[in-house]
């Protein structure tokens, strides 16, 4: 059977890899990826699938469904297509067409076993969180699983991504003469300096895997006058989402803290859309990904990352299983967002990336719908693991 899925994806190979040159010559930032969710949805209504077309609040978020007979799984097929500003240098543009290779295979050769089949176009996760309001508006969730590619320098798949909250801190103190009336003035930016003095202390005081940063946004003007407002961005990471919460209440106290020490009164925001979720591992589903990859020989297969940093993907596991292939087609070494990556944008390796992914994916997707076992033990360890994670 997986012969037959592998012969379908070769003989799509074409056309998939016409795709996602496409795609790649015509970057679109977060979003706004028109041009690349169109030319995905053809290929998938041309092959029979039911497509929907923007979905709630996104114009370039897609819905392409294939159900086979009634009752079964419901497997969920991931693609992201957005650009960076200078092009498709993290090689979203393989995505998509290494999902529809996955998804066709499955549909035109597993034919007598009920189970759906979704393809989700996800758009904005550079800089965005598509996956995020995806979820928030109520997409997604229906799956039992839900399986991504990602182009990188090595075949394996992820074990951790870091949960995120992003925050803004504002401080209004009272403005004065420097030299003349300084003790007339409250420094906003005396706090904001207290605010990042509390949080190299704090470092101390965490777990190992925190991770904490800073800027300053508005200083609050010249030298020679007591700001009366500034403002600095933070962000904090950890590999827990439950931990990360406890982590947050200790920065808040130390906002507070630093307004105390000034005189000053504090604003903080937290933009939910920019916070993100751990991964929960599943590490069966992992192994059965990898034991695909082994069987198609893909190249420079290596152990899993144990550690990476914050995706709107990890949202969408802290919510049902999930995993992510990252296939080679860059050398080892390698960094995402690089004028490397960019430049192996349409190479050969990039084009047998795609249909290495299309056939480990639908391999994958075919042994959970085959062997209801493997889809039970993979639900039942994302359960335990999110417990044993919540506990933190």
């Amino acid at each position: 059977m997986k012969e037959k899925l592998y012969s379908v994806v070769d003989r799509l190979a074409p056309k998939l890899i016409d795709i996602s040159d496409q795609i790649f010559d015509k970057p679109e930032l977060a979003f706004e990826e028109v041009f690349a969710s169109k030319l995905l949805c053809d290929a998938l209504q041309e092959e029979g699938f039911k497509v929907e077309y923007g979905l709630g609040s996104l114009k370039t978020a897609f819905r392409a469904v294939y159900k086979s007979g009634e009752g079964g799984p419901n497997i969920g097929l991931l693609a992201e297509y957005d650009a960076l500003p200078m092009g498709h240098a993290c090689g979203h543009q393989m995505q998509g067409p290494a999902i529809i290779g996955a998804a066709v295979a499955l549909k035109e050769t597993l034919r007598d076993i009920p189970y759906t089949l979704i393809v989700y176009g996800t758009p904005g996760e550079e800089g965005g969180a598509g996956k995020l309001i995806m979820l928030n508006e109520g997409y997604i969730k229906e799956l039992d699983v839900a399986l991504m590619m990602h182009g990188g320098p090595a075949t394996q798949v992820d074990v951790k991504s870091m949960a995120m909250k992003s925050i803004d801190v504002s401080f209004k103190g009272k403005s004065a003469h420097a030299a003349l009336k300084p003790d007339q003035g409250r420094s906003a930016f005396d706090a904001l300096l207290l605010t990042f003095q509390g949080v190299e202390f704090l470092r101390e005081h965490v777990l190992e895997d925190t991770r904490m940063h800073y800027t300053v946004l508005d200083a609050g003007g010249p030298a020679n006058v007591v700001p009366a407002y500034a403002k600095g961005s933070f962000y904090l990471r950890s590999y827990n989402s439950k931990y990360l919460e406890s982590v947050n209440d200790r920065f808040y106290n130390i906002v507070k803290g630093a307004a105390l020490m000034t005189d000053t009164e504090y604003e903080i925001v937290n933009d939910p859309l920019m916070n993100r979720e751990s991964k929960v591992p599943v590490h069966s589903l992992n192994k059965i990904i990898m034991d695909n990859a082994k069987a198609v020989d893909a190249p420079n297969r290596k152990s899993a990352r144990e550690k990476t940093g914050s995706t709107d993907f990890g949202d969408v596991t802290y919510v049902l299983p999930g995993a992510c292939l990252r296939m080679a087609f860059v050398p080892d070494g390698t960094s995402s967002h690089s004028q490397a990556y960019l430049d192996a944008g349409k190479t050969e390796a990039a084009h047998k990336a795609i249909v290495y992914s299309a056939k480990i994916l639908a391999a994958t997707a075919y042994d959970l719908i085959a062997e209801p076992e493997k889809l039970y033990e993979v639900k039942k360890e994302f359960k335990e693991t999110l417990a044993n994670m919540s506990k933190v």
